[in-house]
């Protein structure tokens, strides 16, 4: 007798809340609802001008092939040298690793540097696709509760008592951080980097939001580590989301280890987005103009949000969320969502996709929208709060 077929354990993991909210908004709009998208972190602008225009260029004269597995040199060499107008710094272009979209790194990242089964520390709130990557691919996240008053931000306190306790091989950590939008300040990141050189554990740090940073510039793990691991993307501050094109930073040692990784999961990257990726450093002005619609987002939203009723909100320092406490109007963050969604026509993520303990009590904006698309928000959000 044939057995039945049974889908693998490793696919077991728990969804992305915040793509099956896009799917519900997607499907309520295409049957005709209004509704405002707060529920991803996709910039609402397309890529820039230079961008298409490259991107068209290459099509007509670009044979459009694979390119090498670790990427264009040219696209590594433009990266090398943002870093250094950027920030300074100097990395040579051979340690840059093209990647299709930042889940690319990660992937390429948990596999070059970890066994099946090491432990990783990661921050709670914290953006769910790590966890879940880190299930998938036989490893065992360890997520660290961290708390408002903190920034939510891991402390290296925290990561002495957990590494004692549970053996972890690396940490990972975004800033400025989804959900909660909050930064490392200070010489807060190059102590959390110490406190891991110390303890012999990898840091992996997600830049993915460099650049929209609203306080004080973001600092890069570069500068405090030669070791650390950097995953970056296209997606947000260049507003290319769909172009699925990133870039990782790596050790020297680990550029043939993610380079056989890469020719053999991937073979290459998008060859037409890499090209148009190029142009995406002679576009800052244009950038710097959203950004300055997201800025006046935030502003408008950290003034108008807690006079609607939801207050408790961190002046977020970049990205593009506020992480809000609704416990107030609810204990379910989950139906609070679907409510906001079908009664307001307002699309938002549940925080329990972001923090199984405590994510029933909030909610996460996103407000990389147009200026008068998040008035608007406002204006149905208070509307709906104060009939509900």
């Amino acid at each position: 007798m044939k057995l039945p077929r049974q889908p693998a354990k490793r696919g077991d993991i728990d969804p992305f809340i915040a793509m099956d909210m896009m799917r519900i908004a997607n499907e309520r709009e295409a049957a005709g609802a209004d509704i405002i998208h707060m529920e991803v972190g996709q910039p609402a602008t397309p890529a820039p001008a230079k961008v298409i225009e490259a991107a068209r260029d290459a099509l007509g004269a670009e044979r459009l092939g694979y390119t090498d597995a670790l990427g264009l040199p040219a696209l590594r060499e433009a990266i090398a040298q943002h870093y250094s107008q950027r920030y300074g710094i100097a990395v040579a272009p051979e340690r840059i690793v093209i990647t299709t979209g930042s889940s690319a790194g990660f992937v390429l990242a948990f596999l070059a540097i970890l066994d099946e089964g090491a432990r990783v520390a990661l921050p709670s709130p914290g953006y769910p696709a790590y966890r879940h990557i880190l299930r998938a691919l036989g490893n065992q996240p360890v997520l660290i509760e961290t708390r408002a008053e903190g920034r939510w931000m891991l402390t290296g306190e925290q990561l002495r008592n957990q590494s004692a306790g549970d053996g972890l091989q690396a940490v990972l950590m975004a800033s400025p951080a989804n959900p909660t939008g909050t930064m490392l300040v200070g010489g807060a990141l190059g102590q959390l980097i110490a406190e891991c050189d110390a303890l012999g554990l990898w840091f992996i740090s997600d830049e993915i939001y460099h650049g929209l940073d609203f306080v004080e510039p973001a600092q890069t793990a570069l500068a405090h580590s030669d070791t650390a691991i950097v995953v970056n993307s296209f997606s947000k501050y260049y507003s290319m989301t769909g172009w699925r094109i990133g870039w990782m930073v790596v050790p020297t040692d680990l550029v043939r280890t993610i380079e056989r990784l890469a020719q053999n999961l991937y073979i290459s990257p998008p060859t037409l987005s890499q090209h148009a990726a190029i142009a995406a450093f002679e576009s800052l002005e244009e950038l710097e103009g959203i950004k300055a619609v997201y800025a006046r987002n935030r502003d408008l939203l950290l003034d108008a949000l807690p006079s609607a009723g939801l207050g408790e909100l961190l002046p977020a320092d970049g990205a593009f969320y506020l992480y809000s406490d609704v416990r107030q109007f609810t204990n379910d963050s989950v139906e609070f969502a679907h409510r906001m969604l079908s009664e307001a026509g307002v699309a938002v993520t549940p925080g329990i996709d972001f923090d199984a303990h405590n994510g029933a009590h909030y909610v996460r904006f996103s407000y990389a929208g147009g200026n008068e698309q998040m008035a608007e928000a406002v204006r149905r959000i208070s509307r709906w709060l104060k009939s509900d």
